[in-house]
């Protein structure tokens, strides 16, 4: 399943997985393609059950599920793939655990050199941000747009833009040829995420 248009990462605005599903599926049934489960509490059944709620939804609505950090999470409840940082464990040891079709994406930050070693240890994906000022991680780097149309030139790989992106500036992160943006208050945060989920989807139309 391809990584691209809308890539939505879910926030702690709901808890359990009944909530949680309701929360998403609008954005998901507004196009989302891709959804990460963010969770970085300790309550394992709780994100076990959850997890396993939002694997389910995006089955339904045709999208992939990403878990982030927890290759053991990913692998329990049958999510597509894992989403990897700087800090956790190796992309062979991911995929030696979820096997050769999980979807392994890496956070590269700002560091187009992290990025060419990433895709050389068989990353499926780049993601590289800050693009704008995140309010999720307020004090990250800042891999702004031309440092996103170097990668572009650079990389065969699909590109994930990620950091306070939203409805109002999606559209030039997009035109610098990454293949998804991935969005938390953007969406979630919105009046109407539904309705943000479908303009930002919207840009990647043909």
């Amino acid at each position: 399943m391809p990584v691209r248009g809308l890539y939505a990462i879910t926030d702690a605005g709901a808890s359990g997985p009944e909530a949680l599903v309701a929360r998403v599926t609008p954005v998901l049934a507004a196009g989302a393609r891709v959804l990460q489960y963010r969770d970085k509490s300790s309550n394992a059944l709780r994100r076990l059950r959850e997890a396993q709620a939002l694997a389910a939804a995006c089955r339904d609505y045709g999208a992939l599920f990403i878990v982030n950090d927890d290759i053991d999470l990913a692998a329990a409840c049958g999510a597509g793939g894992v989403h990897l940082g700087r800090d956790d464990v190796s992309i062979a040891e991911a995929r030696r655990r979820l096997g050769n079709e999980a979807m392994i994406g890496v956070s590269c930050y700002a560091s187009l050199e992290r990025a060419g070693q990433m895709q050389e240890a068989g990353a499926d994906y780049l993601a590289f941000g800050a693009v704008y000022p995140s309010v999720t991680k307020p004090h990250t780097v800042r891999a702004e747009l031309a440092l996103l149309r170097q990668a572009r030139a650079r990389f065969a790989l699909p590109l994930v833009a990620i950091g306070g992106i939203t409805a109002a500036n999606a559209r030039d992160v997009v035109a610098t040829g990454v293949d998804a943006v991935a969005v938390i208050q953007g969406v979630f945060g919105a009046s109407d995420p539904a309705l943000a989920a479908r303009h930002i989807a919207a840009l990647f139309a043909g």
